[in-house]
């Protein structure tokens, strides 16, 4: 069952960009201050509440924090939106079916 919390979080801009910039792999918080040019507290608040909701994990290494995305949540989500795309596919393909008679 989907984790409704999941879309709220997800609802903010920059924890979508934060997500996007960890597709690369693992970053400490610097490193992701620098790539998208926010403060440190304020990409650090937005980090945990990726982690509170299970969208991003955090391994030590020595004095620094590694965040990277953790898998099962989008897995989840991409399992719920299924059906919804599978509608979209065939509505769109119904209209490009009519385009084409119309021609």
């Amino acid at each position: 069952m989907l984790n409704m919390k999941t879309f709220a979080v997800l609802a903010e801009p920059t924890r979508r960009l934060l997500l996007d910039s960890l597709l690369e792999g693992a970053q400490s918080v610097n490193s992701l201050v620098d790539r998208i040019g926010m403060s440190q507290p304020v990409v650090s608040k937005h980090l945990r509440i990726l982690r509170d909701a299970g969208l991003v994990l955090v391994k030590p290494d020595g004095q620094r924090r590694l965040y990277s995305v953790s898998p099962a949540p989008l897995a989840e989500l991409e399992a719920w939106l299924e059906p919804y795309r599978k509608l979209w596919n065939e509505r769109l393909n119904s209209l490009e079916e009519h385009l084409d008679e119309m021609e």
